[in-house]
């Protein structure tokens, strides 16, 4: 168990936000700076990737087929017909500097998403937010002042919901209204300063523990329901950037990785970096909800 694999050389300059399709037995995620994202079926070892044109920050699973993402142009339908975008909304229309980074669907199909700056040079100021998109195509912010919106994930009991800011190395929980799709009372569920590499994507299992992507850290912490660190995992990668369960059984943990910011002897020295992993465990993950609109 907790032994690394290296599944796929994709060498992704920033790969991101797997989501695993029970239903196709695939593994989906993206490329977010190649403008692309990648499906891979882990039976017969293949994979595809397709290039949208544009940088998508993340995707889900959509009910009516398909997938949604959240690009840097805004909120769009993929539509596996004609393999085109369908532009929904940009609600950072007037932010050409930022884009979107992070999500996941919550258990009632809502699609949350959030954004940093993409221009670093340029921003000084926390300017992300944390957006909510219902499946009547209503879009509500839910969080402002955010460096880089990242990680986010729901309890198994759907009580609790937990949203990444990076720079800032913490982890928010908050109390979550599934009926509503309300939070409220943020507090820091983790908070790492003095820890070398910060968090970035996460994934919660069927436990309640939070598995979460060390960005410069080279490996992926579980924290249990208090916090507390239940183990590290320790990856040949400085830069894992998420991670999902997957498989038959959801016991496979999938790691995405970067090299985007890797000097060229970083890059060098760590053959691979950008490259996709899997972990074999001894706990379940659970299934990644549609969005339903």
């Amino acid at each position: 168990m907790n032994q690394v694999e290296q599944v796929l050389t994709v060498q992704n300059k920033l790969g991101e936000g797997p989501v695993w399709s029970a239903e196709e037995q695939a593994l989906y995620w993206v490329d977010i700076e190649n403008n692309s994202f990648y499906r891979y079926f882990p039976t017969t070892s293949k994979y595809e990737s397709f290039d949208v044109g544009v940088p998508i920050g993340v995707l889900a699973l959509r009910a009516a087929g398909g997938l949604v993402m959240a690009t840097k142009n805004g909120f769009a339908f993929w539509d596996p017909q004609t393999q085109e975008l369908h532009f929904l909304a940009n609600p950072e229309a007037d932010k050409p500097h930022t884009r979107f980074n992070d999500g996941a669907v919550d258990c009632r199909g809502r699609f949350w998403a959030g954004t940093m700056c993409g221009l670093p040079e340029i921003c000084s100021d926390p300017e992300g937010s944390l957006y909510r998109l219902d499946p009547d195509g209503s879009i509500s912010t839910v969080e402002t002042g955010i460096f880089i919106a990242n990680g986010i994930g729901w309890s198994p009991d759907n009580k609790i919901m937990y949203f990444t800011d990076t720079p800032r190395h913490v982890i928010y929980a908050y109390d979550f209204d599934p009926a509503t799709g309300a939070v409220a009372n943020r507090r820091p569920f983790i908070s790492t300063p003095d820890e070398i590499g910060a968090p970035d994507g996460l994934t919660v299992d069927s436990e309640g523990c939070i598995w979460s992507a060390r960005w410069g850290g080279w490996k992926i912490t579980r924290y249990d329901p208090t916090g507390k660190v239940e183990r590290e995992i320790q990856l040949p990668v400085q830069c894992p950037t998420s991670c999902a369960f997957g498989g038959a059984n959801l016991d496979e943990l999938y790691i995405t990785s970067a090299w985007t910011a890797l000097s060229v002897e970083q890059k060098k020295n760590q053959p691979f970096a950008g490259d996709l992993f899997r972990v074999k465990t001894n706990t379940k993950g659970l299934e990644s909800p549609k969005f339903a609109g």
